[in-house]
Protein backbone atom coordinates (compact mmCIF):
# COMPACT_ATOMS: atom_id res chain seq x y z
CA UNK A 1 0.00 0.00 0.00
CA UNK A 2 1.24 3.32 -0.95
CA UNK A 3 1.68 5.83 2.01
CA UNK A 4 -0.23 8.81 0.39
CA UNK A 5 -3.22 6.02 0.44
CA UNK A 6 -3.34 5.27 4.25
CA UNK A 7 -5.56 6.22 6.27
CA UNK A 8 -6.09 5.69 10.05
CA UNK A 9 -9.20 3.59 8.72
CA UNK A 10 -7.35 2.10 6.22
CA UNK A 11 -3.88 1.67 8.11
CA UNK A 12 -5.78 -0.25 10.71
CA UNK A 13 -7.73 -2.63 8.20
CA UNK A 14 -4.22 -3.31 6.77
CA UNK A 15 -2.34 -4.03 9.83
CA UNK A 16 -4.95 -6.52 11.07
CA UNK A 17 -4.81 -8.45 7.79
CA UNK A 18 -1.04 -8.16 7.98
CA UNK A 19 -0.84 -7.10 4.90
CA UNK A 20 2.38 -5.06 6.41
CA UNK A 21 3.62 -4.56 10.08
CA UNK A 22 3.52 -1.44 11.98
CA UNK A 23 7.73 -1.21 12.25
CA UNK A 24 7.51 -1.82 7.98
CA UNK A 25 5.60 0.89 7.54
CA UNK A 26 7.23 3.53 10.29
CA UNK A 27 10.38 2.64 8.31
CA UNK A 28 8.77 3.71 5.15
CA UNK A 29 7.81 6.88 6.12
CA UNK A 30 10.91 7.87 7.86
CA UNK A 31 12.29 7.22 4.16
CA UNK A 32 9.44 9.04 2.73
CA UNK A 33 10.73 11.91 5.15
CA UNK A 34 14.09 12.09 4.58
CA UNK A 35 13.26 12.75 0.98
CA UNK A 36 10.40 14.90 0.82
CA UNK A 37 10.90 17.09 4.29
CA UNK A 38 13.95 18.58 2.45
CA UNK A 39 11.73 20.75 0.13
CA UNK A 40 8.63 20.91 2.79
CA UNK A 41 10.38 21.32 6.61
CA UNK A 42 7.73 20.26 8.05
CA UNK A 43 9.63 18.79 10.84
CA UNK A 44 11.93 20.16 13.47
CA UNK A 45 13.02 16.80 14.83
CA UNK A 46 12.38 13.30 14.21
CA UNK A 47 12.19 10.96 17.03
CA UNK A 48 13.05 7.45 15.49
CA UNK A 49 13.99 5.71 18.32
CA UNK A 50 10.91 6.65 20.22
CA UNK A 51 9.09 5.32 17.06
CA UNK A 52 10.50 2.20 16.58
CA UNK A 53 9.85 1.12 19.82
CA UNK A 54 6.13 2.01 19.95
CA UNK A 55 5.83 0.31 16.67
CA UNK A 56 7.79 -3.09 18.03
CA UNK A 57 5.10 -2.89 20.70
CA UNK A 58 2.01 -2.99 17.87
CA UNK A 59 3.27 -5.59 16.56
CA UNK A 60 4.15 -8.18 19.52
CA UNK A 61 0.12 -7.27 20.01
CA UNK A 62 -1.19 -8.58 17.17
CA UNK A 63 1.47 -11.34 17.06
CA UNK A 64 -0.28 -12.52 20.18
CA UNK A 65 -3.54 -12.02 18.45
CA UNK A 66 -3.78 -9.43 21.28
CA UNK A 67 -6.79 -6.41 20.86
CA UNK A 68 -5.32 -3.26 19.53
CA UNK A 69 -6.93 0.54 19.21
CA UNK A 70 -7.73 2.15 15.90
CA UNK A 71 -4.84 4.26 16.27
CA UNK A 72 -2.31 1.54 17.11
CA UNK A 73 0.97 1.52 15.11
CA UNK A 74 -0.55 4.63 13.58
CA UNK A 75 2.28 7.20 12.22
CA UNK A 76 2.07 10.67 13.38
CA UNK A 77 3.30 14.04 13.69
CA UNK A 78 3.08 16.37 16.57
CA UNK A 79 3.30 20.11 17.00
CA UNK A 80 5.99 21.19 18.93
CA UNK A 81 4.65 22.87 21.23
CA UNK A 82 2.90 19.41 22.77
CA UNK A 83 5.33 18.20 25.70
CA UNK A 84 6.28 14.07 25.07
CA UNK A 85 8.39 13.41 27.57
CA UNK A 86 12.16 13.09 26.68
CA UNK A 87 11.87 15.18 23.69
CA UNK A 88 12.63 18.32 22.13
CA UNK A 89 9.60 21.38 22.90
CA UNK A 90 10.40 24.16 21.53
CA UNK A 91 7.41 26.02 20.41
CA UNK A 92 9.66 27.10 17.66
CA UNK A 93 11.64 29.30 19.59
CA UNK A 94 15.16 30.34 20.74
CA UNK A 95 14.38 30.65 24.33
CA UNK A 96 13.37 27.15 24.25
CA UNK A 97 15.82 25.38 21.57
CA UNK A 98 17.89 23.76 24.22
CA UNK A 99 14.30 22.89 26.65
CA UNK A 100 13.35 18.93 26.81
CA UNK A 101 10.04 17.92 28.03
CA UNK A 102 10.15 15.86 31.40
CA UNK A 103 7.08 14.69 31.04
CA UNK A 104 3.93 13.93 28.91
CA UNK A 105 0.63 16.13 27.44
CA UNK A 106 -2.31 14.27 28.35
CA UNK A 107 -3.04 13.91 24.85
CA UNK A 108 0.08 12.18 24.05
CA UNK A 109 -0.42 10.24 26.76
CA UNK A 110 -3.61 8.71 25.69
CA UNK A 111 -2.58 8.03 22.03
CA UNK A 112 0.90 6.45 24.10
CA UNK A 113 -1.86 3.97 25.41
CA UNK A 114 -3.82 3.88 22.44
CA UNK A 115 -0.63 2.82 20.71
CA UNK A 116 0.41 5.00 18.06
CA UNK A 117 3.45 5.87 16.49
CA UNK A 118 5.31 9.39 16.88
CA UNK A 119 7.43 10.26 14.26
CA UNK A 120 8.20 13.90 15.05
CA UNK A 121 7.64 17.34 16.22
CA UNK A 122 6.70 19.56 13.90
CA UNK A 123 7.36 23.29 12.72
CA UNK A 124 5.44 26.36 13.66
CA UNK A 125 4.78 30.22 14.25
CA UNK A 126 6.70 30.88 17.24
CA UNK A 127 4.65 30.10 20.83
CA UNK A 128 1.74 29.41 17.94
CA UNK A 129 1.75 33.60 17.16
CA UNK A 130 1.33 33.56 13.60
CA UNK A 131 -0.48 32.21 10.33
CA UNK A 132 1.77 31.24 8.24
CA UNK A 133 4.49 29.29 9.75
CA UNK A 134 7.04 31.93 8.71
CA UNK A 135 7.34 33.30 12.41
CA UNK A 136 9.44 29.79 12.99
CA UNK A 137 12.93 30.53 14.83
CA UNK A 138 14.51 27.82 13.01
CA UNK A 139 13.04 26.96 9.38
CA UNK A 140 10.37 28.10 7.12
CA UNK A 141 7.47 25.60 6.40
CA UNK A 142 6.43 25.28 2.47
CA UNK A 143 3.06 24.39 1.19
CA UNK A 144 3.08 20.93 -0.12
CA UNK A 145 0.98 21.93 -2.93
CA UNK A 146 2.98 24.82 -4.44
CA UNK A 147 6.51 25.41 -2.68
CA UNK A 148 6.50 29.35 -3.12
CA UNK A 149 3.48 29.33 -0.95
CA UNK A 150 2.72 29.34 3.20
CA UNK A 151 0.93 26.12 4.31
CA UNK A 152 -0.61 28.82 7.27
CA UNK A 153 -0.23 28.52 10.43
CA UNK A 154 0.71 28.67 13.24
CA UNK A 155 0.14 24.66 12.98
CA UNK A 156 1.52 24.73 9.55
CA UNK A 157 4.43 21.67 9.66
CA UNK A 158 1.45 19.78 10.69
CA UNK A 159 -1.15 20.30 8.30
CA UNK A 160 1.82 19.96 5.68
CA UNK A 161 3.15 16.71 7.23
CA UNK A 162 -0.20 15.28 6.43
CA UNK A 163 -0.77 16.79 3.03
CA UNK A 164 2.61 15.49 1.93
CA UNK A 165 1.94 11.37 3.54
CA UNK A 166 4.78 12.31 5.75
CA UNK A 167 2.14 11.10 8.55
CA UNK A 168 -1.07 9.56 8.51
CA UNK A 169 -2.12 12.21 10.87
CA UNK A 170 -1.02 14.96 13.15
CA UNK A 171 -1.80 17.11 16.25
CA UNK A 172 -1.90 20.56 16.56
CA UNK A 173 -3.82 23.69 18.33
CA UNK A 174 -5.71 25.99 17.53
CA UNK A 175 -5.89 29.61 19.32
CA UNK A 176 -7.68 31.93 16.49
CA UNK A 177 -7.62 29.23 13.79
CA UNK A 178 -4.45 27.61 13.69
CA UNK A 179 -5.69 24.05 13.18
CA UNK A 180 -8.57 25.26 10.56
CA UNK A 181 -6.65 27.65 8.51
CA UNK A 182 -3.65 25.22 7.85
CA UNK A 183 -5.80 22.47 6.93
CA UNK A 184 -7.59 24.95 3.94
CA UNK A 185 -4.94 25.78 2.81
CA UNK A 186 -3.02 22.33 2.71
CA UNK A 187 -6.08 20.42 1.34
CA UNK A 188 -6.47 18.39 4.84
CA UNK A 189 -9.25 18.09 7.62
CA UNK A 190 -8.66 19.92 10.99
CA UNK A 191 -10.69 19.67 13.50
CA UNK A 192 -10.94 22.52 16.31
CA UNK A 193 -13.16 20.94 18.81
CA UNK A 194 -15.47 22.80 21.98
CA UNK A 195 -13.25 24.32 24.50
CA UNK A 196 -12.99 21.72 26.97
CA UNK A 197 -13.42 19.08 24.83
CA UNK A 198 -9.75 18.01 25.23
CA UNK A 199 -6.96 18.38 27.73
CA UNK A 200 -4.93 21.37 27.76
CA UNK A 201 -2.36 19.62 30.13
CA UNK A 202 1.07 19.78 28.80
CA UNK A 203 0.35 22.09 25.73
CA UNK A 204 2.95 24.99 25.87
CA UNK A 205 0.08 27.96 26.31
CA UNK A 206 -0.76 30.59 24.27
CA UNK A 207 -4.05 31.86 25.35
CA UNK A 208 -5.55 29.93 27.75
CA UNK A 209 -9.01 31.13 27.60
CA UNK A 210 -8.62 30.46 23.72
CA UNK A 211 -6.05 27.68 23.05
CA UNK A 212 -7.40 24.24 22.25
CA UNK A 213 -6.16 21.10 20.79
CA UNK A 214 -6.93 19.06 17.63
CA UNK A 215 -6.16 16.73 14.75
CA UNK A 216 -4.90 17.05 11.23
CA UNK A 217 -6.37 13.93 8.89
CA UNK A 218 -7.09 13.08 5.19
CA UNK A 219 -10.47 12.43 6.34
CA UNK A 220 -13.58 13.28 8.13
CA UNK A 221 -13.84 9.56 9.78
CA UNK A 222 -10.27 9.79 10.74
CA UNK A 223 -11.15 13.10 12.23
CA UNK A 224 -13.64 11.32 14.12
CA UNK A 225 -11.64 8.41 14.76
CA UNK A 226 -8.43 10.51 16.33
CA UNK A 227 -10.77 13.01 18.20
CA UNK A 228 -12.56 10.24 19.95
CA UNK A 229 -9.14 8.83 21.12
CA UNK A 230 -8.19 12.45 22.88
CA UNK A 231 -11.25 13.48 24.31
CA UNK A 232 -12.34 13.61 27.59
CA UNK A 233 -12.23 15.22 31.04
CA UNK A 234 -8.35 15.43 32.42
CA UNK A 235 -7.91 16.25 36.30
CA UNK A 236 -4.92 18.31 35.68
CA UNK A 237 -7.23 20.51 33.63
CA UNK A 238 -10.02 22.13 35.37
CA UNK A 239 -11.55 23.56 32.01
CA UNK A 240 -11.64 20.13 30.51
CA UNK A 241 -15.57 18.25 30.27
CA UNK A 242 -16.78 14.82 30.21
CA UNK A 243 -19.39 15.23 27.87
CA UNK A 244 -21.03 11.96 26.68
CA UNK A 245 -20.81 11.65 22.62
CA UNK A 246 -22.05 8.07 21.93
CA UNK A 247 -21.93 5.85 19.25
CA UNK A 248 -22.75 8.65 16.73
CA UNK A 249 -19.66 10.30 16.78
CA UNK A 250 -18.13 7.67 14.58
CA UNK A 251 -20.77 5.87 13.24
CA UNK A 252 -23.76 8.83 11.95
CA UNK A 253 -27.07 7.81 10.53
CA UNK A 254 -28.11 9.69 7.34
CA UNK A 255 -31.22 10.01 8.32
CA UNK A 256 -30.02 12.30 11.00
CA UNK A 257 -27.80 14.08 9.47
CA UNK A 258 -30.82 15.10 6.79
CA UNK A 259 -32.63 16.55 9.89
CA UNK A 260 -30.02 19.40 10.45
CA UNK A 261 -30.43 22.70 9.66
CA UNK A 262 -27.25 24.80 8.17
CA UNK A 263 -27.16 28.08 8.31
CA UNK A 264 -24.90 30.58 6.09
CA UNK A 265 -23.82 33.84 7.88
CA UNK A 266 -24.12 36.58 5.60
CA UNK A 267 -21.13 38.56 7.54
CA UNK A 268 -19.24 36.08 5.93
CA UNK A 269 -19.56 36.39 2.44
CA UNK A 270 -18.34 39.89 2.18
CA UNK A 271 -16.23 42.04 0.12
CA UNK A 272 -11.73 40.97 0.43
CA UNK A 273 -13.01 37.67 0.27
CA UNK A 274 -11.48 35.74 -3.25
CA UNK A 275 -13.93 35.26 -5.86
CA UNK A 276 -12.32 31.84 -6.45
CA UNK A 277 -12.90 30.95 -2.80
CA UNK A 278 -16.62 32.25 -2.70
CA UNK A 279 -17.06 30.03 -5.34
CA UNK A 280 -16.11 26.84 -4.55
CA UNK A 281 -17.81 27.29 -1.23
CA UNK A 282 -21.11 27.82 -3.01
CA UNK A 283 -19.90 24.47 -4.52
CA UNK A 284 -19.85 23.03 -0.88
CA UNK A 285 -23.41 24.42 0.16
CA UNK A 286 -25.03 22.95 -3.42
CA UNK A 287 -23.52 19.12 -2.43
CA UNK A 288 -24.60 20.02 1.43
CA UNK A 289 -27.95 20.83 -0.03
CA UNK A 290 -28.19 18.17 -1.92
CA UNK A 291 -27.89 15.53 0.79
CA UNK A 292 -31.35 16.72 2.03
CA UNK A 293 -30.11 19.05 4.61
CA UNK A 294 -31.76 22.66 4.85
CA UNK A 295 -30.01 25.80 4.45
CA UNK A 296 -31.19 28.53 5.70
CA UNK A 297 -29.49 32.22 5.53
CA UNK A 298 -28.89 33.62 9.35
CA UNK A 299 -26.90 37.02 10.33
CA UNK A 300 -23.92 37.33 13.28
CA UNK A 301 -23.82 41.09 13.38
CA UNK A 302 -20.85 41.37 15.45
CA UNK A 303 -19.10 39.38 13.56
CA UNK A 304 -17.32 42.51 12.22
CA UNK A 305 -15.86 43.35 15.56
CA UNK A 306 -14.50 39.82 16.64
CA UNK A 307 -10.83 40.71 14.71
CA UNK A 308 -10.30 43.47 16.91
CA UNK A 309 -11.47 41.89 19.82
CA UNK A 310 -9.18 39.09 19.98
CA UNK A 311 -6.24 40.64 19.16
CA UNK A 312 -6.92 42.52 22.78
CA UNK A 313 -7.56 39.34 24.29
CA UNK A 314 -4.87 36.92 22.92
CA UNK A 315 -1.98 39.38 24.03
CA UNK A 316 -3.19 40.33 26.90
CA UNK A 317 -2.85 36.24 27.80
CA UNK A 318 0.69 35.71 25.87
CA UNK A 319 2.02 38.68 27.89
CA UNK A 320 1.15 36.50 31.34
CA UNK A 321 1.73 33.20 29.93
CA UNK A 322 5.24 33.79 28.19
CA UNK A 323 6.45 35.81 31.44
CA UNK A 324 7.49 32.44 32.87
CA UNK A 325 10.39 32.36 29.61
CA UNK A 326 13.25 34.16 31.10
CA UNK A 327 15.97 32.28 30.09
CA UNK A 328 16.56 30.89 33.87
CA UNK A 329 13.72 28.50 34.72
CA UNK A 330 13.68 27.46 31.23
CA UNK A 331 15.59 28.62 28.01
CA UNK A 332 19.21 30.01 26.80
CA UNK A 333 20.68 32.08 29.20
CA UNK A 334 23.03 35.14 28.29
CA UNK A 335 25.78 36.30 30.00
CA UNK A 336 25.04 39.14 32.47
CA UNK A 337 26.16 41.47 34.82
CA UNK A 338 23.02 42.01 36.98
CA UNK A 339 19.25 40.19 37.35
CA UNK A 340 17.64 42.86 35.13
CA UNK A 341 20.11 43.07 32.34
CA UNK A 342 19.97 38.97 32.58
CA UNK A 343 16.44 39.32 32.23
CA UNK A 344 16.65 41.72 29.23
CA UNK A 345 18.97 40.26 27.43
CA UNK A 346 17.42 36.40 27.30
CA UNK A 347 14.07 38.02 26.53
CA UNK A 348 15.89 40.13 23.55
CA UNK A 349 17.83 37.35 22.44
CA UNK A 350 15.18 34.34 22.74
CA UNK A 351 11.97 35.83 21.56
CA UNK A 352 11.15 37.18 17.98
CA UNK A 353 9.99 39.55 16.76
CA UNK A 354 5.95 38.67 16.77
CA UNK A 355 6.26 37.73 20.32
CA UNK A 356 7.63 40.78 21.27
CA UNK A 357 4.86 42.41 19.73
CA UNK A 358 2.46 40.58 21.16
CA UNK A 359 3.90 40.50 24.12
CA UNK A 360 4.08 44.49 24.81
CA UNK A 361 0.45 44.70 23.08
CA UNK A 362 -0.50 42.62 25.99
CA UNK A 363 1.03 44.03 28.86
CA UNK A 364 -0.32 47.55 27.57
CA UNK A 365 -3.78 46.23 27.36
CA UNK A 366 -3.71 44.76 30.83
CA UNK A 367 -2.02 48.35 32.08
CA UNK A 368 -3.38 50.98 34.83
CA UNK A 369 -5.63 53.13 32.71
CA UNK A 370 -6.15 51.01 29.84
CA UNK A 371 -7.70 47.84 31.02
CA UNK A 372 -10.75 48.86 31.44
CA UNK A 373 -10.66 51.11 27.84
CA UNK A 374 -9.50 47.86 26.19
CA UNK A 375 -9.66 44.28 28.00
CA UNK A 376 -12.64 44.48 30.03
CA UNK A 377 -14.32 45.88 26.59
CA UNK A 378 -13.02 43.22 24.57
CA UNK A 379 -14.59 40.94 27.27
CA UNK A 380 -18.10 42.57 26.91
CA UNK A 381 -17.85 42.27 22.91
CA UNK A 382 -16.31 38.66 23.27
CA UNK A 383 -20.10 37.85 25.47
CA UNK A 384 -21.82 39.63 22.18
CA UNK A 385 -20.16 37.52 19.48
CA UNK A 386 -21.10 34.06 21.73
CA UNK A 387 -24.81 35.24 21.66
CA UNK A 388 -24.95 36.03 18.13
CA UNK A 389 -24.22 32.21 17.48
CA UNK A 390 -26.77 30.97 20.66
CA UNK A 391 -29.02 33.05 18.60
CA UNK A 392 -28.65 31.46 15.45
CA UNK A 393 -28.46 28.13 17.13
CA UNK A 394 -32.04 28.44 17.89
CA UNK A 395 -32.96 28.56 14.50
CA UNK A 396 -30.17 26.16 12.72
CA UNK A 397 -27.76 22.91 14.39
CA UNK A 398 -24.67 23.95 11.81
CA UNK A 399 -23.34 26.72 10.32
CA UNK A 400 -21.25 26.88 7.16
CA UNK A 401 -18.89 29.16 6.14
CA UNK A 402 -15.63 29.81 4.22
CA UNK A 403 -11.73 29.24 6.31
CA UNK A 404 -10.07 31.49 5.08
CA UNK A 405 -11.11 34.90 2.76
CA UNK A 406 -8.22 34.08 0.41
CA UNK A 407 -6.20 31.10 -1.65
CA UNK A 408 -3.13 30.04 0.02
CA UNK A 409 -0.44 33.60 -0.36
CA UNK A 410 3.22 33.39 -1.31
CA UNK A 411 6.01 33.26 1.07
CA UNK A 412 7.02 36.79 2.30
CA UNK A 413 3.95 38.53 1.00
CA UNK A 414 2.20 39.47 4.21
CA UNK A 415 5.12 39.27 6.44
CA UNK A 416 6.18 43.07 6.33
CA UNK A 417 2.43 43.91 7.23
CA UNK A 418 1.28 42.17 10.04
CA UNK A 419 -2.44 43.67 9.78
CA UNK A 420 -2.75 41.93 6.93
CA UNK A 421 -1.52 38.54 8.33
CA UNK A 422 -4.17 39.15 11.03
CA UNK A 423 -6.82 39.16 8.42
CA UNK A 424 -6.23 35.76 7.58
CA UNK A 425 -8.04 34.13 10.39
CA UNK A 426 -10.46 36.81 10.22
CA UNK A 427 -13.90 33.76 9.24
CA UNK A 428 -11.91 31.19 12.35
CA UNK A 429 -11.79 33.21 15.25
CA UNK A 430 -15.16 33.89 16.16
CA UNK A 431 -15.12 30.24 17.05
CA UNK A 432 -12.25 30.66 19.20
CA UNK A 433 -14.04 33.83 21.17
CA UNK A 434 -17.34 32.07 21.58
CA UNK A 435 -15.76 28.18 22.48
CA UNK A 436 -17.38 26.44 19.47
CA UNK A 437 -16.30 23.00 17.71
CA UNK A 438 -15.63 23.64 13.78
CA UNK A 439 -14.02 21.66 11.16
CA UNK A 440 -12.08 22.36 8.02
CA UNK A 441 -12.77 20.42 5.45
CA UNK A 442 -11.58 20.70 1.84
CA UNK A 443 -13.82 21.46 -1.00
CA UNK A 444 -12.89 18.18 -3.47
CA UNK A 445 -12.55 20.19 -7.20
CA UNK A 446 -9.23 22.00 -6.68
CA UNK A 447 -8.76 25.79 -7.65
CA UNK A 448 -7.89 25.90 -10.92
CA UNK A 449 -5.38 28.75 -11.75
CA UNK A 450 -4.97 31.19 -14.67
CA UNK A 451 -1.69 30.68 -16.96
CA UNK A 452 1.58 31.23 -15.78
CA UNK A 453 2.07 35.46 -15.67
CA UNK A 454 -1.38 36.09 -15.60
CA UNK A 455 -1.79 38.26 -12.78
CA UNK A 456 -5.16 37.51 -9.70
CA UNK A 457 -5.51 40.14 -7.74
CA UNK A 458 -1.74 41.15 -7.65
CA UNK A 459 -0.69 37.83 -7.24
CA UNK A 460 0.86 35.23 -9.51
CA UNK A 461 -1.38 31.42 -9.40
CA UNK A 462 0.22 28.82 -11.62
CA UNK A 463 -0.66 25.43 -10.35
CA UNK A 464 -3.89 24.17 -8.73
CA UNK A 465 -4.35 25.35 -5.07
CA UNK A 466 -6.95 23.99 -2.42
CA UNK A 467 -9.65 25.48 -1.10
CA UNK A 468 -11.42 24.70 2.74
CA UNK A 469 -15.17 25.12 4.34
CA UNK A 470 -15.64 25.85 7.48
CA UNK A 471 -18.85 23.68 10.14
CA UNK A 472 -19.58 25.43 13.56
CA UNK A 473 -21.14 23.18 15.70
CA UNK A 474 -22.72 23.93 19.11
CA UNK A 475 -20.84 23.39 21.78
CA UNK A 476 -20.27 19.35 22.38
CA UNK A 477 -22.16 18.59 18.64
CA UNK A 478 -18.41 17.68 17.34
CA UNK A 479 -21.02 14.75 16.42
CA UNK A 480 -23.46 17.21 13.63
CA UNK A 481 -20.25 19.27 11.91
CA UNK A 482 -18.41 15.59 11.67
CA UNK A 483 -21.25 13.66 10.23
CA UNK A 484 -22.20 16.53 7.81
CA UNK A 485 -18.47 16.24 7.37
CA UNK A 486 -17.99 11.94 6.26
CA UNK A 487 -21.67 12.30 4.10
CA UNK A 488 -19.57 14.96 2.19
CA UNK A 489 -17.06 12.91 1.32
CA UNK A 490 -18.93 10.24 0.33
CA UNK A 491 -20.83 12.66 -2.47
CA UNK A 492 -17.43 12.74 -4.15
CA UNK A 493 -15.85 8.76 -3.90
Amino acid sequence: MHLHDLTIKKFHDGLLKKEFSALEMTQSFFDWIEKRDKEVGAYLSLNKDLAVRQAEETDLKIAKNMPVSMMAGVPMAIKDNLLIEGLPATAASKILKDYTASYDATVIKKLKSAGAVFLGKTNMDEFAMGSSTENSAFQKTKNPHDLTRVPGGSSGGSAAAVASHMAVAALGSDTGGSIRQPAAFCGVVGLKPTYGAVSRFGVIAMASSLDQIGPFTKTVEDSAILFKEILGQDGLDSTSVNADYGEELLNPKLENIKKLKVGIPEEYFVEGLDKEVAEKVDEAIKAIQSLGLEIKKISLPNTKYALSCYYIIMPAEVSSNLERFDGIRYGTRQKAENLLELYKKNREAGFGAESKRRILLGTFVLSSGYYDAYYAKAQKVRRLIKEDFDRAFKDVDVILTPVTPTLPFKIGEKTSDPLSMYLSDIFTIPVNLAGLPAVSIPIKSNVKGPAEGEARQGRQMSKDLPVGFQLIGKPWREADILGIGQYYEKLSR
